[in-house]
C-alpha cells in the first residue's frame, strides 16, 4: 500500500500495553517493526508515540532510542499544534482525562 519513504508522519497513540511478558512480541513498537516503519518513513519524517501507561512509555522510548534509524526530538521542539491534538483531541486522550490520568508523548525522526 505504501512506497518506500512515502510517509511523513506516523502516530502510535495509546496502544494496548500488552503487560504480560509473553505478549510483548505483540506490541506495536518492537525493534523489528521499527525497521519496517523506517523503510516507509521519508527522510526527516516523524514518529509520535503517546500513552498513559508509564511502563509502556519507558519501553517505547528506550526501544526507539536504541534503534539506529531514529533520533528523539527534544520535547520543547515538538510542534505545539500536533502535541495539542494528540494529548487533548483524541478519544483515548479524553478518556485518560476523565479518569484523571497523566499522558506521555515523545517524537522521533
Amino acid at each position: 500500500f505504501f512506497q518506500r519513504g512515502q510517509i511523513k508522519k506516523m502516530f502510535v497513540l495509546f496502544p494496548d500495553p500488552h503487560f504480560k511478558r509473553k505478549k510483548h512480541k505483540a506490541r506495536i513498537i518492537t525493534p523489528q517493526l521499527l525497521t519496517e516503519y523506517a523503510y516507509f518513513l521519508g527522510s526527516g519524517a516523524e514518529l509520535y508515540v503517546a500513552t498513559d501507561v508509564m511502563e509502556l512509555f519507558d519501553y517505547m522510548v528506550s526501544t526507539i532510542e536504541a534503534h539506529p534509524l531514529f533520533t528523539r526530538v527534544p520535547d520543547e521542539t515538538v510542534d505545539e499544534e500536533i502535541k495539542k491534538n494528540i494529548l487533548f483531541s483524541t478519544e483515548e486522550s479524553m478518556k485518560v482525562d476523565r479518569k484523571g490520568g497523566s499522558k506521555n508523548l515523545a517524537c522521533f525522526r
